[in-house]
């Protein structure tokens, strides 16, 4: 799982300062056209802080990967990157102009992080035996 935080908050944090620093070109890339409203703009930006701080999170819990709230964060990022998919793919098939040349990428790096995150949830947890520095399966 320590594996998947870091590579997960590498990925946020960098979506989290394109959309913070250059929201209406961060939304181009993926969907075709910008953000025409001060409004757009700000919630482009708003969305850039939320990813950042998942990113910070994430980075974060990779250095005690096998607690709960590890396991929470990675839950959560499961509904997060499924709900990428859905969202960025039914723009993608509803659009009538062309999409972005980031869009089919990113949908197909959500599902393959839906996948991976998955997966390390299913895994039999781990607990650290503090008094023996070891690690051992859960019952």
């Amino acid at each position: 799982m320590k594996r998947l935080l870091i590579v997960t908050a590498g990925i946020e944090l960098g979506a989290g300062v394109a959309l913070l620093c250059f929201p209406s070109a961060t939304v181009t890339l993926l969907l075709g056209s910008g953000l025409d409203t001060p409004a757009a703009v700000a919630l482009g930006r708003l969305a850039g802080a939320a990813l950042f701080a998942l990113g910070v999170a994430c980075w974060l819990a990779q250095y005690d990967a096998q607690s709960c709230a590890a396991r929470g964060l990675v839950s959560a990022m499961v509904l997060y990157n499924l709900g990428a998919v859905v969202i960025l793919g039914a723009a993608g098939i509803r659009s009538q102009q062309p999409v972005g040349v980031a869009l089919w990428p990113a949908v197909v790096l959500h599902a393959a992080m839906t996948i991976w995150c998955v997966m390390c949830l299913l895994r039999k947890p781990t607990r650290i035996n503090y008094a023996t520095n070891r690690k051992e399966q859960e019952p």
